[in-house]
């Protein structure tokens, strides 16, 4: 078994239950842009689910208004289909009040066989609609899936913790994280634990620091209404890359088991720390000022429409940690992201110690090996030093790559798998989500205090020119 199956049940799609979705959200952007286009990706290939849709919104839509979305979304391909064409047919839309409890009740009245709730919703609706599901009889075998963030600091994560328990059981409910959707993600799994090269040294005794970025060209696209009240710390580093940190450091599960899994990515985040213990001297922030990416030119944050500047909103954060484990010990784990970015760097990136001693009678220069895992291209490569060609005695350093290549599905599409076949494999456990808060609060905390500059950099540029320190070191 590859680490690409990692997450997906071994149930066949005709021994699955009839299921019914509800999209709570509907007729919101991540419905149309994202949720809806991995569903038809799912229905359309070989691992097809016995599917009811129903969508929910405030909006008063049509049923055709609520079948053409769906129709769009999920693309001409996958409507040729039979059973996305029974889909269609049957799909429908509710207008109703998400937050009121005799509202969702007869939603779930209306509802078949094995209910999923998508809660394709503002944080804060959410947590109102799981309020009022506490009004309401509801079944325990039924599966909520929630998007992040999970709260907004450790004390409301576990809040919402105990919100949730009083309605399901936590292995029904999926914390969505659809970072851990993507095969290059899980392929982590694979590559480390399959091949006896690597894995024994990835080690504090061998790696030098280790580099997880998601640098994006994209700006801010119109999400100021959520984004300008997070920013790139709690939008990307709190969140996905910590997650992806997890995976990339945890120890070898007995099984890909969601249980096996989750608690190895847990042992992880309960050891992880702020670098040195000092959120002023591990983390530093910027935002981009106009400019241009490619041939569009970029207005400044401030100037983005729904932008409040009093917020001090960074679009560029790094922050260093430590995993205070016996393998990971003093190596710096430092996680970046930020939009307006020249460079689209999507990639986790170990670098070695140099070795103790090149024999005299080499000559030129022996770099540091380095392994890159790219997520956008899928692809790993690892930097070694050989002699090169010519002169046998002269050190060059030379790549070998290997593509791991796109899984089947969309990220989405292997949310929804998971959630369909009741496996929280790549869903976010409750403990792991106040933990993931818990290790970025005293960045917060210095961040919110003015102790760490904000800088600015061009958007289109690669941050600001000042960083040229490399954190951490």
């Amino acid at each position: 078994m590859t680490a690409r199956s990692a997450g997906r049940s071994r149930k066949s799609a005709k021994s699955r239950p009839r299921q019914t979705l509800i999209i709570l959200g509907a007729s919101g952007d991540l419905t149309g842009r994202l949720l809806l286009p991995g569903l038809g990706g799912l229905l359309a290939g070989s691992r097809g689910v016995d599917l009811t849709l129903i969508g929910v919104g405030i909006e008063n839509w049509t049923q055709a208004q609520w079948q053409r979305r769906v129709k769009i979304s999920f693309g001409a391909e996958a409507c040729r289909t039979e059973r996305v064409k029974a889909l269609l047919a049957a799909t429908r839309y509710v207008q109703a009040d998400v937050t009121a409890a005799e509202d969702l009740r007869e939603l779930l009245d209306s509802a078949s066989g094995q209910v999923s709730i998508f809660f394709a919703l503002p944080p804060a609706v959410t947590v109102k609609a799981c309020t009022a599901l506490t009004a309401i009889d509801l079944p325990r075998h039924v599966r909520l899936v929630l998007e992040k963030p999970f709260g907004t600091d450790a004390h409301s994560a576990e809040e919402l913790n105990e919100l949730l328990a009083r309605l399901v059981p936590e292995h029904n409910v999926h914390r969505v994280d659809h970072f851990l959707g993507k095969s290059t993600v899980l392929n982590l799994l694979g590559f480390r634990f399959a091949n006896r090269l690597f894995e024994p040294v990835l080690t504090s005794e061998h790696v030098e620091r280790i580099d997880i970025v998601f640098d994006e060209n994209l700006a801010l696209e119109g999400r100021a209404g959520y984004y300008d009240k997070a920013g790139a710390l709690i939008d990307m580093i709190q969140s996905h890359l910590l997650q992806v940190m997890a995976v990339l450091t945890m120890g070898p599960p007995a099984t890909l088991e969601a249980i096996d899994l989750r608690d190895r990515k847990a042992e992880i985040l309960r050891a992880t720390r702020i670098w040195h213990d000092d959120p002023v001297a591990s983390s530093r922030r910027a935002r981009y000022t106009a400019g241009t990416i490619g041939s569009r030119k970029v207005p400044g944050y401030t100037a983005e429409d729904g932008v409040d500047p009093a917020l001090s909103t960074e679009t560029l954060a790094e922050v260093a940690l430590e995993v205070r484990t016996w393998r990971w010990a003093g190596v710096p784990i430092v996680l970046r992201s930020g939009k307006a970015l020249g460079d689209l760097r999507k990639e986790a990136i170990i670098t070695f110690k140099q070795a103790p001693l090149v024999p005299h009678g080499f000559h030129g220069t022996a770099a540091p090996e380095q392994l890159r895992i790219g997520f956008t291209p899928e692809a790993m490569s690892l930097q070694i030093n050989v002699n090169g060609p010519g002169d046998p005695t002269e050190i060059d350093p030379v790549e070998m790559t290997v593509d791991f290549g796109p899984g089947s599905l969309s990220a989405y599409g292997e949310v929804l798998a998971g959630v369909f076949d009741g496996d929280p494999s790549l869903s976010v456990r409750g403990d792991t989500a106040v933990d993931c808060w818990r290790i970025v609060q005293p960045v917060l905390d210095a961040w919110r205090a003015d102790k760490v500059p904000l800088d600015g950099y061009r958007a289109g540029g690669t941050g600001p020119t000042k960083w040229k320190r490399a954190l951490g070191s």
